[in-house]
């Protein structure tokens, strides 16, 4: 657990990152690059078990409004967004062979 800005969140403090660019993939895996150079796989779908603000990522088309804002990815012009700190901590690293 760590605070920032008065907030406290759980998991491990990863300072200064900041999502890139992302390229969504079929079945709701997004491709992340992060801007420490790293790219790693991220499962959309699993933020819909964290709380029913994620429930309109079910639909196909609305994870297909995502997008990078300030370093974070946002969906629906900003009404649900994630920390890109959460996003590392629960994405898959990868080599480039494994997507075509």
């Amino acid at each position: 657990m760590y605070i920032k800005d008065d907030v406290c969140y759980a998991g491990e403090l990863v300072p200064n990152i900041e999502v890139s660019s992302i390229k969504l993939l079929e079945d709701g895996m997004m491709l992340i690059h992060f801007n420490t150079g790293e790219t790693r796989l991220f499962d959309v779908t699993s933020l819909i078990e964290k709380g029913s603000v994620f429930l309109p990522l079910k639909d196909e088309c609305n994870r297909k409004t995502a997008k990078v804002t300030h370093g974070f990815v946002s969906w629906l012009d900003g009404q649900i967004d994630i920390a890109p700190e959460t996003m590392y901590m629960e994405s898959y690293k990868y080599t480039k062979d494994e997507i075509a």
